[in-house]
């Protein structure tokens, strides 16, 4: 699967992680950055990985900072993106599973590197059900 993912300065070491633990599972990854401990804002790496989902560059895409929660502020203003911050498996399952969820975002001060790994393993191997959860996806 390709995939695209971003974070801030935040994000950083666990970007790496997942980084590594989706190109070792032999996914496609496009990295967006940041790639540096520099402070920088989110919101610009968060509009990157969007729109490479937005345009078809990647299936799907993550985001990582040190809660997640300014990553999914940022993701869902755009049309046709809808970003789960999932904080164990379950969620991240079931984003996936009633909401189609395209992006995940992740709090890297929030979840442990063990979390996040188990979190992105669950994401990427659960489809949506569709039905009535397509109906209610398209009321967005």
């Amino acid at each position: 699967m390709k995939l695209v993912i971003g974070c801030d300065h935040g994000g950083l070491a666990l970007k790496n992680v997942v980084v590594d633990y989706l190109n070792e599972n032999g996914h496609e990854v496009l990295n967006m950055g940041c790639d540096t401990p520099d402070s920088v804002d989110y919101p610009v790496f968060s509009e990157a990985v969007c729109l490479a989902v937005m345009d078809g560059r990647a299936e799907l895409g993550i985001l990582i900072c040190g809660t997640g929660i300014g990553m999914s502020m940022a993701a869902n203003r755009h049309a046709g993106i809808r970003a789960a911050l999932c904080h164990e498996s379950f969620t991240a399952r079931l984003s996936r599973e009633h909401n189609d969820a395209n992006v995940l975002c992740l709090g890297a001060r929030v979840i442990g590197a063990g979390v996040a790994l188990e979190i992105v393993r669950a994401w990427l191997t659960t489809d949506f059900a569709g039905g009535r959860h397509l109906r209610r996806i398209e009321m967005f």
